[in-house]
C-alpha cells in the first residue's frame, strides 16, 4: 500500500513539472496529439460554453477550411485569446465575421486566417477552467509544484519513520530473547 501511495505521489509531481514546463516552453497551454485545453473567461459564448469552462480545440493552421457556424478560437492584435462562432466568410476565406453567441452584434474587427489557433472540438467540462487558468499564473504553477512536493516529502518522512519504528522494535524483541 505504502508504495502504491509513493508511486503515485512520484507521477502527479512528474505530471504536474510537465504541465507546468511545457505551459513555460510553448508560452501558453501545453497541446498534445494537435489539441489543447482553453479556459473561458468570458460569457459571450453562454449557454454552450460557461464561464470557468475547459474546453478543447484543435490546432488549426492557415490552410484550414472554415466554415460559417464552426466556433474557432483566434488571436486578436492585442494577443489575447478569443472563442466565437463564424458568421460570414470573406475574401475567399481569408478573413471572417465573427460574433459570440451570447452577444448582440459581431466582433467589431474581421478575423484574419493567420489569426485563428484552433477550432472547438465540442468538448467543454464546467468549472475546471478556474483551476487551469490560476495553474497558468505564476502563483498557481509555483501551487501545481510545491503541493506535490511537499506531500510526497510529507509521505517519505512518513515512511522513513515507521521504517526505523519497525526496526527498533525487532532490535527491542531481540534483545529480550538474548537475555
Amino acid at each position: 500500500m505504502s508504495q502504491a501511495i509513493s508511486t503515485l505521489f512520484i507521477i502527479l509531481l512528474v505530471c504536474a513539472v510537465f504541465i507546468v514546463l511545457s505551459s513555460r516552453a510553448a508560452g501558453g497551454e501545453p497541446s498534445l496529439f494537435g489539441y489543447q485545453l482553453k479556459a473561458v473567461l468570458s460569457g459571450s459564448m453562454a449557454p454552450e460554453m460557461s464561464v470557468g469552462s475547459l474546453i478543447l480545440i484543435q490546432l488549426t493552421d492557415e490552410k484550414e477550411i472554415f466554415q460559417a457556424g464552426d466556433v474557432i478560437t483566434f488571436r486578436t492584435d492585442e494577443n489575447i485569446l478569443i472563442t466565437h462562432r463564424i458568421m460570414e466568410i470573406e475574401k475567399s476565406g481569408q478573413q471572417f465575421i465573427t460574433k459570440g453567441d451570447n452577444n448582440n452584434g459581431p466582433d467589431t474587427q474581421p478575423v484574419m486566417a493567420q489569426n485563428i489557433v484552433g477550432k472547438y472540438s465540442g468538448v467543454s467540462i464546467p468549472y475546471v477552467g478556474y483551476v487551469f487558468h490560476y495553474m497558468n499564473t505564476k502563483q498557481g504553477a509555483l501551487l501545481l509544484l510545491v503541493i506535490p512536493g511537499l506531500l510526497f516529502l510529507g509521505h517519505a518522512v512518513f515512511t522513513i519513520w515507521r521504517a526505523l519504528r519497525l526496526i527498533e522494535g525487532s532490535q527491542k524483541s531481540q534483545l529480550k530473547e538474548e537475555s
